[in-house]
């Protein structure tokens, strides 16, 4: 693991940046998190990832939620894939899978 010093997230590209003190899922995502994602760039997901799973009505239960959300991390935080799911607040209660 990287340390604070000269640690440089690849998502905000800002220097000196403090890394992930520990990897939030046991797998090779986990680890990529690890080694180039800082930790407001983390926050900043976590809270878009609470608004995702409140907008869609998520299971986190269920495959196909934690595979969309996987997919908007990827999207969120490394820039690969489809764009981030939009949350369109003007369709509150208007969304159905």
């Amino acid at each position: 693991m990287a340390d604070s010093d000269g640690f440089q997230c690849v998502r905000c590209g800002k220097p000196d940046r403090e890394p992930l003190a520990r990897t939030p899922f046991p797998n090779e995502l986990g680890a990529q998190l690890v080694s180039e994602i800082c930790t407001d760039c983390w926050e900043e997901w976590k809270q878009r990832q609470m608004l995702l799973i409140n907008h869609y009505g998520l299971s986190v239960r269920e495959p196909r939620a934690r595979e969309f959300l996987v997919s908007n991390l990827r999207s969120f935080l490394f820039g690969e894939g489809e764009e981030s799911a939009e949350i369109d607040t003007s369709q509150e209660g208007n969304v159905s899978w």
